[in-house]
């Protein structure tokens, strides 16, 4: 049942087209290295009787190995549900790391009474993934359901146990939802056994998966199992925009990854002066412009300058400590020379866009050429011509000027009796009127 591509050797990954064969939605979704599995123990060593077992989403728990089954990680089991009957998961962590798990998790040894039947038949394995095919028919059925009861909840996923006599429905809302009303219809439409659950907007996205805006898959589905609060500070610490659509996750919280290197920016935050934002110089006030906090360098300019000072925060300090005691330097002082590397001459060759930089060049070749021959029709830019060329030339471009002004005057006689022309039909119309009153 395993494929090349799947880190647990016991499932086919979603990626394969399985159709959900495989219960991780994925190969790496809070998997566990067991790094003790290639130690040698001694002769007289008595292995973990406890495995852990993985099951759809990220839900995970303890079963004891009774029959001393030889089992490896990524294999499928059957195994004891509280409830009874049975279900199937997958084998994640076995041996000594199982220990450790639990001690991790708070867990008692004796407290861990469900047991492991048999390894997957054929037979069980047919019957789980059957039960799995009806997980998306019944999800939808049951928000219709949910919709026609006007109940402000969403059901976001559905989890079958192994032999199909019951079901897990999770769902999402702001409070408590009353929906009696509801398991009702839904034990009348599906014959099986119903259990609710209420889960918040990040588990729910660990539940459905996805990629994050850095082009990943979620932490929270792959690896991430507690989640703590997110604050805002964590991103005014880290001098972020406080924008809530590029901070928000897929869940609509804050994205976890906004604690990962908070420790770093507080750590380095406490060698950065506080309340330095103008420093008091002859020369003027020096306003703050940009911290640095990892290379502790900030930038200071003066009123009426767009250039920026970068100083170390030694200096910061000292000019602030002057400040206090009513000393006013006459300027900054020393100006930190920042190195600047020359950038890299990267070779293009063979590489995808290669044509498009070709493209570019040739039209700057085009353009230089245009601006050549714009050149060469400015008058200014012309050789100077022979006496006796610009003679043959004159009468061709130039007429004499007495001709011209000749013309013009015709022009403008023409053009004032057209406009002065007195019309035809309102003389008629005056003679007629004057006959009339003779």
């Amino acid at each position: 049942m395993g494929c090349g591509s799947c880190s647990s050797g016991g499932c086919t990954p979603a990626g394969c087209k399985s159709n959900g064969a495989c219960l991780t939605n994925g190969c790496s979704k809070l998997d566990v290295y067991d790094w003790l599995s290639n130690m040698d123990m001694p002769a007289n060593y008595r292995p973990f009787s406890i495995i852990e077992v993985k099951f759809k989403g990220s839900r995970k728990d303890f079963f004891v190995n009774t029959d001393n089954i030889y089992l490896e990680a990524g294999e499928l089991v059957v195994v004891e549900t509280p409830t009874g009957g049975f279900d199937v998961g997958h084998v994640s962590v076995t041996g000594e790391l199982v220990r450790m798990q639990m001690t991790k998790h708070r867990v008692n040894e004796a407290d861990i009474t469900k047991k492991i039947y048999r390894k997957a038949t054929p037979a069980d394995v047919d019957k789980w993934k059957a039960a799995k095919e009806l997980e998306w028919e019944t999800m939808h059925k049951t928000r219709k359901l949910a919709l026609e009861l006007g109940l402000s909840m969403k059901i976001s996923d559905v989890d079958y146990q192994g032999d199909k006599t019951k079901a897990t429905f999770y769902y999402t809302a702001e409070g408590r939802v009353d929906f009696r009303e509801l398991i009702k219809k839904m034990a009348e439409a599906f014959r099986i056994r119903i259990e609710m659950r209420q889960i918040g907007m990040r588990q729910e996205a660990s539940r459905l998966g996805g990629i994050g805006s850095c082009g990943r898959e979620l932490c929270c589905s792959t690896w991430l199992t507690d989640f703590k609060t997110v604050s805002t500070s964590a991103a005014r610490y880290q001098n972020l925009s406080l924008n809530t659509l590029k901070l928000a996750g897929q869940c609509g919280k804050l994205k976890c990854c906004l604690n990962y290197e908070l420790d770093t920016y507080m750590d380095a935050l406490k060698y950065i002066p506080d309340n330095v934002n103008i420093l008091k110089t002859e020369k003027g006030d020096a306003r703050l412009q940009k911290t640095d906090i990892f290379k502790r360098l900030m930038w200071f300019s003066y009123p009426m300058e767009d250039s920026w000072i970068p100083l170390e925060i030694d200096r910061v300090k000292e000019i602030q400590q002057q400040n206090r005691d009513g000393i006013i330097p006459p300027d900054l002082g020393e100006i930190v020379e920042i190195e600047s590397k020359p950038a890299k001459v990267l070779d293009y060759e063979n590489v995808v866009g290669q044509d498009s930089l070709t493209r570019l060049d040739e039209r700057n070749r085009n353009k230089n050429k245009n601006k050549n021959k714009n050149k060469n029709r400015n008058p200014d830019n012309r050789q100077p011509q022979s006496a006796a060329t610009q003679q043959q030339q004159q009468p061709k471009e130039q007429k004499p000027q007495a001709e011209a002004n000749k013309n013009n005057g015709q022009n403008n006689k023409n053009r004032n009796n057209r406009r002065f022309k007195p019309n035809r039909n309102n003389r008629n119309d005056q003679n007629k009127g004057n006959e009339s009153g003779s």
